[in-house]
């Protein structure tokens, strides 16, 4: 990240954070393209310097020039990233021992140390939008329990920045995301890490992760009960199609929204992230199928504010239609946020009026 002074502006440059004028009003959010005209707003209300990102910039043009390079391949290229990976293998071998310490000890869970696991990651990428490019880039690893459970809790942990959740909260729902699939680690690695179908009787074994992570961490009187309790609820869905108890939402208490919020956390990894056996899904893809069902199934306070900041972390972003066609997101439609209008080469489409065309892939 830079600071740069307002005279230096120009278009292309990606805000690092909100550019706000008295009483934090914002002028323009982060992670947001400048364009002249934005650039000439921000000059209206006298602001002096903006932060903006270093290295790595979100907007690209839309056109098809293969040469031109990609977002992702900006990512993977950069010395941020290479500085994120190599953090991040850090700290799922932390987490492994961490858990497996967990396993084999009867010290409760300390909710501070944890929480230090994440500290080398959410300094690497100091922003939303470079933290998810940064996960979309990173390859698929073997340790894929490790890896998914430090996943939620990254995403778990902007989540709840978005919430404005006080720190002391946040560390604890840091630990919860970390341990919420505890309880995986008592079922053989042969069926978890299968790359086929689970057999009837393997997914009902799998399912009783839950119940296996909620009884190792629940021993622990000291520990704080919202960490097991995310353990045994984080696959639970407000309309009471989840497990292991199939609870509605009216039926889980205020102590629970961890569980919540980690359950939005652990979906959205699980269909974006690399794996072994499938290629990671589109974020826009995720986002229309949240959008079909996600207030149904998920607390519409958490689920509300996670869409539309997902949504808005890649305005500005180049993307390929499904009818070929390259693109770039202009401005996001609230009302749905997986149908943007996108600026195309010869003019402008409105994917909310054009149901057979949506966005296939970002670039």
């Amino acid at each position: 990240m830079q600071i740069v002074k307002t005279s230096r502006l120009k278009p292309g440059m990606v805000t690092a954070a909100p550019v706000t004028i008295r009483h934090g009003l914002p002028v323009v959010k982060e992670g947001i393209t400048l364009t002249n005209s934005l650039i000439s707003r921000i000059a209206f209300y006298e602001i002096k310097e903006v932060k903006i990102e270093d290295q790595i910039n979100s907007a690209e043009t839309f056109g098809s020039d293969p040469s031109t390079p990609t977002y992702s391949r900006r990512i993977a290229s950069s010395s941020l990233f290479q500085r994120f990976k190599t953090d991040y293998a850090k700290s799922v071998i932390d987490l492994k021992n961490a858990l497996s310490a967990v396993l084999a000890s009867q010290n409760p869970p300390d909710a501070g140390t944890f929480y230090q696991i994440l500290q080398p990651l959410l300094s690497d990428a100091p922003t939303s939008l470079q933290m998810f490019g940064f996960l979309h880039a990173m390859p698929e690893t073997g340790d894929s329990v490790y890896a998914h459970s430090l996943n939620v809790a990254l995403i778990s942990d902007m989540l709840g920045k978005w919430l404005s959740l006080p720190q002391e909260e946040l560390e604890i729902l840091a630990a919860a995301s970390l341990l919420h699939d505890i309880g995986k680690l008592k079922i053989p690695a042969e069926i978890l890490d299968k790359p086929e179908k689970y057999t009837p009787e393997e997914f009902e074994l799998v399912k009783k992760h839950p119940v296996f992570g909620y009884e190792l961490l629940s021993f622990y009187e000291q520990i704080d009960q919202r960490i097991p309790k995310a353990a045994l609820f984080h696959h639970e869905r407000c309309d009471g199609t989840g497990y292991p108890q199939g609870l509605k939402m009216n039926e889980m208490k205020e102590s629970d929204h961890f569980a919540q919020i980690i359950a939005i956390a652990d979906v959205y990894d699980a269909m974006t992230a690399k794996r072994a056996h499938r290629a990671a899904l589109c974020p826009f893809h995720v986002i229309a199928d949240f959008e079909i069902e996600g207030l149904q199934k998920y607390n519409p306070k958490y689920i509300l504010t996670f869409l539309e900041r997902i949504a808005y972390t890649y305005q500005s972003n180049r993307v390929m239609l499904t009818d070929g066609r390259y693109a770039k997101i202009l401005m996001l439609n609230r009302q749905f946020l997986s149908r943007p209008i996108v600026e195309v080469e010869d003019g402008i489409v409105d994917l909310s009026k054009t149901p057979d065309i949506r966005i296939q892939t970002l670039l």
